[in-house]
């Protein structure tokens, strides 16, 4: 795994330290082994975690500026926020998630890892907002939600000035048309949307970066599940 990791984000561009190397195998591991008493992730092998986890999570980090403070909602096992973490220790992140098993997993990854600066939150996104309103500089998500459901889970934890991180799979042109109205109701313009292709397993990921551009409303996000339920579109 060591060498897999190494060779792997060396190719994209990325010099891992012995630290960093050790940070993920260590994580690699505990993942496995907790997986086995509740569901986390179902890539397990070491090719699939570290090119679709590990790899995958880190690939927008040029875009996050140098301390900056960044929201991961929906992190599950902690992609892509846990990954970040490790190749970007200045930022201040707070991993948020709304079943507590998930939440007391990551507790034991940020003590394992030895991090600072890590907040892991058992909360709804809609709840989580009303007490960190436009708090972050970065939010981001690789849950699987369509964009204008993620826009307004999202875009009102980001101050203005800041960015909103998307993660989706290839082809999201139709989605990314569908969520323009509720990305600029909620204060954001979409101003990158990058493609990236990991050669290794033939994948291609499709990067949709927000700025914040004003002020979300404060009716938004709405809460009963209405940004799935009833998104705006």
């Amino acid at each position: 795994m060591e060498l897999l990791l190494k060779n792997t984000f060396k190719n994209y561009g990325y010099e891992l330290t012995d630290k960093q190397v050790g940070q993920f195998v260590s994580y690699y591991k505990f993942l496995v082994e907790e997986n086995k008493k509740f569901n986390l992730t179902s890539i397990t092998d070491e090719d699939g975690v570290c090119f679709k986890h590990f790899l995958d999570s880190v690939l927008p980090e040029k875009e996050i500026p140098q301390n900056a403070k960044v929201i991961d909602v929906g992190t599950g096992a902690g992609f892509p926020g846990v990954p970040l973490k490790i190749l970007r220790p200045d930022i201040e992140i707070t991993l948020l998630d709304s079943l507590q098993k998930r939440v007391n997993f990551l507790k034991q990854v940020v003590e394992l890892l030895g991090f600072e600066q890590v907040n892991c939150v058992h909360d709804r996104a809609e709840d989580y907002c009303k007490k960190t309103r436009e708090k972050f500089d970065i939010a981001l998500s690789r849950a699987v939600a369509q964009i204008p459901t993620l826009a307004e889970y999202l875009l009102p934890f980001v101050k203005v000035g800041g960015k909103v991180v998307m993660y989706k799979a290839q082809k999201a042109d139709e989605e990314i048309e569908l969520g323009k109205k509720a990305i600029e109701t909620l204060g954001g313009k979409i101003v990158n949307i990058s493609n990236i292709t990991i050669t290794e397993i033939d994948a291609q990921r499709t990067l949709v970066f927000i700025s914040k551009i004003k002020s979300t409303p404060t009716k938004y996000p709405r809460t009963k599940n209405l940004p799935k339920t009833k998104p705006i579109v």
